[in-house]
């Protein structure tokens, strides 16, 4: 199981490095959301392959929050663009 955990951590972690380079370099506003809603995506993985791996079931209340908030932010993120592109 050790192998596994530190495997999908090195995955993560270069998703996240990959991702950040899109969040900074990103031309436009929508690139930006995309990539900042990715790495929320990426930080819940990361805390489930936590929890997994310690056996710890404590953050899944706290993965949940985070995949709302994280849609949330999107979705009114998304709403408002698109009303001002009207």
């Amino acid at each position: 199981m050790t192998v596994v955990a530190i495997i999908a951590a090195v995955l993560l972690v270069a998703a996240a490095v990959i991702t950040s380079y899109r969040v900074l370099a990103g031309p436009s506003t929508l690139d930006r959301v995309v990539g900042i809603d990715s790495l929320m995506a990426i930080s819940a993985a990361g805390l489930a392959v936590w929890a997994a791996y310690s056996n710890d079931t404590t953050v899944i209340p706290a993965i949940v929050a985070l995949s709302i908030v994280g849609f949330l932010g999107s979705s009114a993120v998304t709403r408002f663009r698109v009303r001002d592109d009207r």
